[in-house]
């Protein structure tokens, strides 16, 4: 985008400007949806039966953070049975180990055989190996009875809960959707305005519920400054789309529009500030240096941007070299 210099209008003196037209940016007015970067389903790692679900819509969640508890009642008794199964095991390893003992002390004293020792040694090495395989896969039902509680998998704001408390439901199924924290504006710009969007341009936002902005007014507060951050190669129904950040997006509503300004080119224009109109009975006026007032016909606002004044553009009534004056008590 042209840098536009701070007024169209030279200063030739205190109180007085000279009318010189400059760049301008073309601002066109579009909407955008507020819409996330990316969007994720959490979902069941086991099936059974929702026992507790801890997020609602509109809710914001942290990775990781718990948001709803899956219960099979089969896992907790086949881990009873493990157990079980362990100590059997366990005590049939403490029989081997006091039959390895006896061996080797017959085996010392001479009275035992060999075979007799490597038999025992043998039980004992069996009963350990079946004691760990048994750990091993208590383990696997423990993880899968740690697997019942659905974690969300991004930090961000759900979107939509797609199950009940109570409800039954099948490994990898969706739970609830999430939308990322790191919003954007999505603008829907016509065809003939794609040459002129690229990545990194400014965009000026408006107001939330689309309403109007008084671009020329140094103290608006409406107006954020975002930037283009992705122009998408692909047009759809004869429209570009291209993505913006924006701060401070965190508290619209996914799917909200907002008025957004883009640049789609400059153009030479007249710009005055705007307390330099006077306005009587309906038409608008500039005082000239030498104390005559001239009818102009007023244009729309120029947008204040960063430390670049804005102003209002005059369409016809001034010419290049007029100078005009401040209007007294403005």
């Amino acid at each position: 985008m042209a840098v536009i210099p701070p007024l169209s209008a030279t200063a030739a003196e205190p109180g007085t400007l000279t009318v010189q037209p400059r760049p301008v940016e073309d601002l066109k007015a579009v909407f955008a949806t507020v819409e996330s970067v990316r969007e994720t389903l959490a979902r069941t790692r086991i099936g059974g039966t929702v026992a507790e679900l801890t997020v609602t819509e509109g809710d914001t969640v942290a990775v990781g953070q718990i948001i709803a508890t899956v219960r099979d009642p089969k896992l907790p008794l086949q881990l009873a049975a493990l157990d079980a199964r362990i100590r059997a095991l366990t005590a049939q390893q403490h029989q081997a180990e006091l039959e390895l003992g006896r061996a080797r002390q017959l085996r010392a004293s001479g009275t035992g055989t060999q075979q007799r020792l490597d038999d025992a040694q043998a039980a004992l090495d069996v009963a350990r190996a079946q004691i760990a395989a048994m750990e091993a896969e208590r383990a696997v039902v423990a993880q899968q009875l740690r697997e019942g509680e659905v974690l969300a998998p991004t930090a961000g704001r759900v979107l939509q809960v797609k199950v009940i408390a109570g409800a039954v439901v099948m490994p990898g199924e969706p739970v609830a959707s999430i939308a990322t924290d790191t919003y954007i504006l999505r603008l829907r710009l016509p065809e003939r305005h794609a040459r002129f969007l690229k990545q990194g341009d400014p965009v000026l936002v408006g107001q939330r519920g689309l309403a109007p902005v008084a671009l020329a007014d140094p103290g608006a507060t409406a107006l954020a400054r975002g930037a283009v951050r992705q122009v998408y190669p692909e047009m759809a129904g004869g429209q570009v789309i291209a993505d913006a950040t924006v701060g401070g997006l965190g508290d619209f509503f996914v799917g909200e529009r907002v008025r957004v300004y883009v640049a789609t080119g400059t153009r030479d224009a007249v710009v005055i500030p705007p307390d330099w109109l006077l306005r009587r009975f309906g038409t608008d006026f500039v005082r000239l240096a030498d104390g005559t007032e001239v009818p102009v016909q007023a244009g729309g606002e120029i947008p204040t941007v960063g430390d670049r004044p804005g102003g209002l553009e005059i369409l016809s009534g001034l010419k290049p070299g007029d100078v005009i004056v401040r209007p007294a008590g403005s």
